[in-house]
This record gives structure tokens, sequence and C-alpha cells, in this order.
């Protein structure tokens, strides 16, 4: 079964951006180092728009090929004229504000979040789904998410956007990876801990 990969920016008291959302401030750790990982490891989630830029265009999924998104991570994409951010994965929106794709690569998803998801999930294929945000949506998913990547940023951001808006539930995972970048950066990842069978 495929997995759902919450693999976000945050900063080191939760915060994956400023009350709007707004995650500039992790964006001048994006030196030479940590830039190469991320064009290596996890070439994927990077725009389109970014991969032309980076000369990106043709290199290969590494970890994912499906994209989910809430409506206001979405819109920053529309805001900066790209109809497609992802298009090289396949693109779902979730949202109820938006009635008709702007793209034909983005499907949206009004209603049964959590069915689509499971039935994403239960594919054949290599590859997993990127959870991309924000934190509504991750909210809304926290019981399905299997992996947490979290990039995490040497800042403190005092209040903002929390990685998961929901209620309170105790959900423990375990380290499986860690890796420190010299600008300061740690990239942590968690797999869900699952159950024990009994004895």
């Amino acid at each position: 079964m495929r997995k759902l990969t919450y693999f976000v920016a945050v900063s080191v008291d939760g915060f994956i951006g400023g009350p709007d959302g707004d995650a500039n401030a992790f964006m001048s750790f994006l030196d030479d180092e940590f830039l190469g990982f991320l064009k290596t490891e996890y070439p994927e989630t990077i725009s389109a728009q970014g991969r032309r830029a980076l000369g990106l265009e043709h290199r290969a999924n590494q970890r994912f090929d499906t994209v989910i998104q809430g409506r206001a991570s979405y819109q920053l994409g529309l805001d900066a004229g790209m109809t497609s951010p992802y298009g090289h994965l396949r693109e779902y929106v979730a949202t109820r504000s938006i009635e008709k794709s702007p793209d034909p690569n983005v499907e949206l998803v009004a209603d049964d979040l959590v069915g689509k998801i499971r039935e994403l999930k239960a594919e054949d294929g290599e590859f997993d789904i990127w959870l991309c945000g924000g934190a509504t949506l991750a909210g809304e998913l926290a019981d399905e998410v299997d992996e947490l990547v979290l990039k995490t940023y040497p800042v403190i951001l005092g209040s903002g956007m929390p990685m998961f808006r929901s209620g309170f539930a105790v959900t423990e995972f375990e380290p499986t990876r860690n890796r420190t970048f010299g600008n300061g950066v740690t990239v942590r990842t968690y797999s869900r801990k699952r159950p024990g069978l009994p004895d």
C-alpha cells in the first residue's frame, strides 16, 4: 500500500508559516547544500516554475507521483500564475470554493476527502502521495498520515499556522532518519507507530 507523507517546512516552534501562511522566513536557508539535497532526493516537491529555473524539467520523480494540497496552498500557485504548480505529478486540491478546475491536470476534491486518500493509497505503484499542506488539510487527514518528513528551519515564528489544525489527539511516530545541514536546517523523517500484535 502506498503511503501518505506529510513533507513540509516547519519552524523549530512548530509553525509552517505566519498567520496568513507566509513562509518567506524559510527562504534564506535555500543554500547550495540544502537545495542540492532537495534536487537529488525530492525534486518532485519543487514547483514546475522552480524546476524550469533550476534545469530540472526532466528530473525523474524520486518519492512521489501524486500531490494533495488545500485551497489556500493551491492559491499561492494561482497567484504566481501557475494553474498546475506540480504538473509533473497527479494533482488534487481539496476545496469546496472552486467549482471548476482551472487546469486539466488538477482534480478538485470537494467531498469525502479521506475516502479519496484511501483510494489513492490502495493503488498499485512504487511512489507515494505527498501531502503538501496546509494546516487545515493536514488536520483533516491526520489519521491517514503514514510518514512525516519535517524540514525544520532554525527560526522561531512565535505564532502562525500550525502543522496540524485539528483537535487534540496524541499520535505517536518513531524517528527513522535525521540529517542536519551546515545552515542549521534539519530534515527529520518519522513513521507512524503501529500498534503491535498481541502475543
